[in-house]
C-alpha cells in the first residue's frame, strides 16, 4: 500500500509539529470534550463559540441541548474547512434545566435538590459536513446519594463545580456522591463517545485515525 492510499485509509497525517493533523473542528473550548474525542483517536482543532444559551420560553430540554449544538457548530463555520462538531449538556432535574451555578448558595441548592435522588443529563450532539447536519441527543440516569451541607461547602471550596452545569463534575471529585447510572458516562462527562462516532462516519470522519 502506497503512503496516499494509507491517508485514504484514515491512516495518521502528521502536521509540521509532528502532532496528528486535525481531522474535526470542536466548536467548544471544553477540555473535557477534547480529551473524549482525543480518547477514540479523533485529532480536532478548538474553535471557541459564544453562543447565547437562554432556553427559548416553553423549550424541553432536548429541544435545547439539540438546538445549542447546531448553534455552536454553525458558529464555527467560517473559521474551519473541516467538519464541525458541537455539543452542549444539561442537568435536568423535574423537568427544569440546571445550569451553571452564579455563586455558592446556588451551587448548594443545586447539590441540595439533586441529592438522594435521580435526575437526566441530556447531551446533544450536532456534527457539520458534508452530509449537511446530523444531530442526536442522549439521555442518561444519574442517581446520587444523599449529601450533606458540609460535603457541598467542602466541594465548592475545591472550585470543581462553578463551571459544571447541575454544580458538579461526574468524571472528578463529585464522583464520589454518583451512586449509579443508567446510560452513557462519556455523555455525562460532555459527549457521547458511541452516538458521537456514528454521526463522525456519516461526515467521513474516520476514529482512531490519530492512533493508526
Amino acid at each position: 500500500m502506497t503512503m496516499a492510499a494509507k491517508d485514504d485509509a484514515g491512516m495518521r497525517k502528521q502536521g509540521p509539529n509532528g502532532q496528528p493533523s486535525p481531522v474535526l473542528c470542536l466548536a467548544s473550548a471544553s477540555p473535557r470534550r477534547r480529551a473524549l474525542l482525543n480518547s477514540i483517536g479523533v485529532a480536532v482543532e478548538v474553535v471557541a463559540t459564544n453562543v447565547d444559551e437562554t432556553p427559548l420560553p416553553g423549550e424541553c430540554a432536548a429541544a435545547y441541548v439539540e438546538r445549542l449544538a447546531r448553534a455552536k457548530a454553525s458558529a464555527a463555520l467560517g473559521h474551519t474547512a473541516l467538519p464541525v462538531l458541537g455539543s452542549d449538556t444539561a442537568v435536568v432535574l423535574d423537568g427544569r434545566i440546571l445550569g451553571k451555578p452564579v455563586d455558592e448558595a446556588d451551587a448548594h441548592a443545586m447539590l441540595a435538590a439533586l441529592s438522594g435522588r435521580s435526575h437526566e443529563v441530556l447531551t446533544g450532539v450536532a456534527v457539520i459536513g458534508p452530509r449537511g447536519v446530523c444531530a442526536c441527543v442522549v439521555t442518561t440516569t444519574v442517581h446520587m446519594r444523599m449529601v450533606e451541607g458540609d460535603e457541598i461547602r467542602s466541594y465548592w471550596r475545591t472550585g470543581e463545580p462553578q463551571d459544571k452545569a447541575g454544580g458538579y463534575a461526574i468524571q472528578g471529585l463529585a464522583s464520589v456522591f454518583v451512586e449509579q447510572i443508567h446510560g452513557s458516562h462519556s455523555a455525562v462527562v460532555g459527549l457521547p463517545l458511541f452516538e458521537t462516532a456514528q454521526l463522525l462516519s456519516k461526515q467521513g470522519v474516520s476514529v482512531w485515525s490519530a492512533r493508526l
